[in-house]
């Protein structure tokens, strides 16, 4: 209940939006102040008292065409303002909102909108034809109605509607479904509730605190992914200010600009996009007197890079966070003050988060033996949409299985060793070596094709395919690549390729991933 003073007496308004999700959450700040900004891209500044009203207006377009509670509303966007009021207003709907990649291809799209079952689909205009393209699939896809968000009969349609009111919605359901691919190649949805999301901002603030200063978000990395949906969410939970910028090439001259002029206080980014920004001339002579927080995560960074960003950001407090889309984005805190001893390791469970290191039985292993990390508690996903199988093989023994192998040492640190999943992480994105070699497996002239990661300076790591021919007519690198980009995202199609007459294997007629790996590494 809320009280507003009129004539005579005051009068009660019944607020329906108690509860912890995104939507309440922005319908408090916007009660309590309505001028502060929520968002700001390039020139473009959204209030909270705006945000929520777009975001009630779209939620009721959406219900007018049939989205109700626990339908899927499908997100094929760049990031842009719009994108925060298709959350928002998901969110008001108890609707599951599905972000997808924009970089992927139109087949990759459609499996990803039948899979879901997206009722509904929220596209930019550049994107319109890939998911018109995606939508004339035969694979069944459900989609009903599609709202061009950066158009003139989208601004009419949120004039003309009236802002549907808060309801609270069942915070044990799915707020959110992000797809992340598996080593069999197919992409699974990973369903986030809207209380896993809000106990993973609690831990979040509680590891590294949260002054009034320091209410300035920066957000370089696209919404679709795990840190940029987090870095929004953890945002507008606690009233800030998030600085979007559009999807494109990174741009380490323009994120320096903006960490100055726009004051930013809390940015995320990969250790390569650290690398390009510390090492970037035009860094010279800057203070950021209000730079507070920095944080790496999706890769390692070496003992030296830490350095050099200390060095550049005397002020900021840095920290890694280490985990994965189905626990919120990060399980594991390597606090600011830890990072300079141990810039290797991943540091410790965050709060809401139990953590084990057990054997294939499920047996904890001691202290500097290898094992596979495991998790439970409320920042632990659902389970995977539409896959019970799967899901039950993750969670297998009742804990969460990461697919990671890692290693504590006596004091509790923690220390990833290697990933039992086959998956290259290159600039932050992770590229899943089944689901590549599945689709270079369709070339005519490839027979065997196997895809590992190689080390790359400005990337981390790299996806390289090795083939062996189908026949005698061995097909070229250049057709291999162009097959590639035919079919996958560009991130995912590799880098280098190599023919070869045969790939190392073991008695059992497996490919010897970690030979390969190796040949692959050392350049043979």
């Amino acid at each position: 209940m809320a009280v507003q003073a009129g004539e005579g007496r005051p009068e009660v308004l019944d607020i329906h939006g108690q509860g912890n999700s995104l939507s309440a959450q922005v319908g408090r700040h916007a009660r309590q102040t309505p001028d502060s900004v929520a968002l700001t891209f390039g020139s473009r500044t959204t209030t909270y008292a705006e945000l929520h009203d777009r975001a009630g207006r779209l939620a009721t377009v959406l219900a007018d065409r049939g989205v109700t509670a626990g339908e899927r509303v499908a997100l094929l966007m760049t990031n842009r303002p719009e994108y925060a009021e298709a959350l928002v207003a998901c969110s008001r709907l108890g609707a599951i909102a599905v972000p997808l990649n924009f970089r992927l291809t139109a087949a990759e799209v459609a499996y990803q909108l039948a899979d879901s079952g997206a009722c509904a689909l929220l596209v930019d205009a550049g994107l319109h034809d890939r998911a018109s393209e995606a939508m004339r699939s035969p694979a069944g896809i459900a989609v009903a109605t599609t709202i061009v968000v950066d158009s003139d009969d989208y601004e009419r349609d949120l004039a003309a509607a009236e802002p549907r009111p808060e309801t609270r919605v069942d915070e044990d359901c799915a707020a959110v479904i992000l797809y992340t691919s598996g080593t069999t190649g197919k992409p699974k949805g990973a369903m986030l509730s809207h209380r896993n999301l809000y106990a993973w901002v609690t831990a979040r603030y509680a590891h590294m605190g949260f002054p009034n200063s320091c209410r300035v978000s920066l957000c370089a990395v696209p919404l679709f992914h795990i840190a940029g949906f987090a870095t929004y969410l953890s945002t507008a939970f606690v009233g800030g200010r998030l600085v979007l910028m559009p999807s494109g090439a990174f741009d380490p001259a323009r994120i320096i600009d903006v960490l100055d002029t726009e004051q930013i206080s809390l940015a995320f980014f990969v250790p390569s996009q650290w690398q390009a920004i510390v090492r970037h001339p035009s860094i010279e002579g800057r203070t950021f007197p209000h730079f507070q927080a920095g944080n790496w995560g999706a890769a390692p960074a070496s003992a030296q890079l830490v350095r050099e960003i200390r060095d550049a950001f005397p002020t900021v407090s840095l920290t890694s966070a280490f985990g994965q889309t189905e626990v919120c984005s990060s399980a594991m805190v390597l606090r600011a003050e830890d990072a300079a001893e141990r810039p290797d390791s991943v540091g410790k469970p965050m709060l809401n988060v139990e953590a084990r290191v057990v054997d294939p039985e499920m047996n904890d292993v001691a202290p500097g033996e290898v094992g596979e990390i495991v998790y439970r508690g409320p920042t632990v996903m659902l389970g995977y949409w539409n896959a019970p199988e799967k899901t039950a093989e993750a969670f297998r023994g009742g804990w969460f299985h990461s697919g990671d192998l890692v290693r504590v040492d006596e004091d509790g640190f923690c220390y990833v060793v290697d990933r039992i999943k086959d998956m290259i992480i290159s600039g932050g994105e992770n590229i899943y070596c089944a689901e590549v070699e599945n689709v270079l497996a369709g070339h005519p002239k490839v027979g065997t094709v196997a895809v590992v990661g190689a080390p790359d300076e400005r990337w981390g790591e790299v996806p390289v395919a090795v083939v062996v021919p189908r026949g005698e007519d061995a097909p070229s690198a250049e057709e291999i690549e162009a097959y590639g980009r035919e079919h996958l995202a560009a991130y995912k199609v590799p880098k280098r390729i190599t023919i070869v007459a045969a790939m190392p294997m073991n008695a059992s007629g497996k490919i010897l991933k970690g030979e390969l790996r190796s040949l692959v590494r050392e350049g043979r």
